[in-house]
């Protein structure tokens, strides 16, 4: 029960943060520095009890990868998506967040191709800083996947509007945020862009299971 209260609370405030800060505009232009910095830190407070996926397409790479078993990894969606629920009630009812309503993504192909490599490089790191023998017991795999969502926030959130998270994309939506014609660009590219990460990892690190 305990992994699966820390990928609720993990997953609760990521989506809060990018609801409030960058749906809501408290932060500006700074949106993705607070996003990066609460995963980062809900990482370290929860890595070592739920792995800290806090992310449905993460949970789906460390699945390919290996490291987690399928009845758990449907558990931890089931949590996510909830959190993110809840996430957007919090943020709509008591901080009064509601976005415009209209389409974050500058093209359907380039925001595709965004949230697929955004969300590859997010699971190929997690995976290579936080799940391989070698790198076990390391002090920086927290900051190295934090900066690499900063990095791609910055880079892709004006194509795409930057979610690189299933979860994140549902409370944004709901927090008008995106459009709802577009969740099948975060469903269908974050999901795949996850799932070759795991299958690239499995294939550099045939000795690592």
């Amino acid at each position: 029960m305990k992994k699966y209260i820390t990928e609720f609370i993990g997953t609760l405030f990521l989506v809060v943060v990018v609801g409030v800060a960058a749906i809501g505009g408290t932060a500006g232009l700074f949106a993705p520095l607070a996003i990066g910095s609460i995963l980062f830190v809900m990482i370290y407070a929860g890595g070592h009890i739920s792995g800290a996926h806090y992310n449905p397409a993460v949970t789906l790479a460390v699945l390919i990868r290996g490291k987690i078993k399928l009845a758990d990894a449907i558990i931890y969606w089931i949590v996510q998506v909830v959190a993110a629920i809840t996430a957007w009630a919090i943020d709509r009812f008591i901080f009064d967040v509601e976005g415009p309503g209209i389409s974050a993504v500058k093209s359907p192909a380039s925001g595709f191709t965004a949230e697929f490599l955004g969300t590859f490089a997010l699971a190929y790191v997690v995976l290579n800083v936080a799940t391989t023998k070698s790198n076990t017991g390391n002090s920086f795999y927290g900051l190295a996947i934090g900066f690499t969502i900063i990095a791609c926030a910055f880079t892709f959130g004006p194509i795409s509007g930057g979610a690189f998270n299933p979860a994140v994309a549902i409370g944004a939506t709901l927090l008008k945020g995106f459009a709802w014609s577009d969740i099948w660009i975060y469903m269908v590219g974050c999901f795949s862009g996850a799932a070759l990460a795991g299958i690239v990892f499995n294939i550099n690190n045939p000795d690592d299971k």
